[in-house]
């Protein structure tokens, strides 16, 4: 199987993925208006202050949203499912939902969501989330 495609870091996403590396889901907060934001930036989306600080989240979430991909890539085994993941601290984020059915019948939108984290390289660590509590 192909590897599948990976994010590259940047500056301002160095700490996202370094924590991603350590089991830890980090978001970003103003301290001028409270926004908690994703994805990572110096600056508030809301107020433009670049005044913010890194923390780490809980990594507990809900189902918003997702698609089942059927389709044949060499880099995913199908059907999997592309997820729109709402998490606790406020944020959305997109990712894959892993460790249960990929059927619309196990994939109830707002089920809760827990992140787990799967290493591709050295440097990449991905955030997945998966029903919470483990498979249902």
């Amino acid at each position: 199987m192909a590897q599948r495609p990976l994010p590259r870091p940047t500056p301002e996403t160095d700490h996202f993925w370094a924590g991603t590396r350590d089991g830890e889901l980090r978001l970003q907060k103003c301290h001028a208006c409270s926004h908690v934001y994703f994805p990572p930036r110096p600056f508030c989306p809301e107020c433009s202050s670049r005044d913010v600080h890194v923390f780490r989240a809980s990594g507990r979430g809900t189902l918003e949203s997702y698609v089942i991909n059927h389709r044949p890539h060499p880099a995913w085994t199908a059907p999997y499912a592309i997820a729109l993941v709402k998490l606790a601290e406020g944020p959305r984020m997109m990712s894959n939902i892993v460790d249960c059915p990929q059927t619309p019948e196990a994939l109830v939108l707002d089920m809760p969501l827990e992140v787990v984290f799967d290493k591709q390289t050295d440097e990449i660590t991905l955030p997945l989330f998966r029903p919470a509590g483990g498979a249902p």
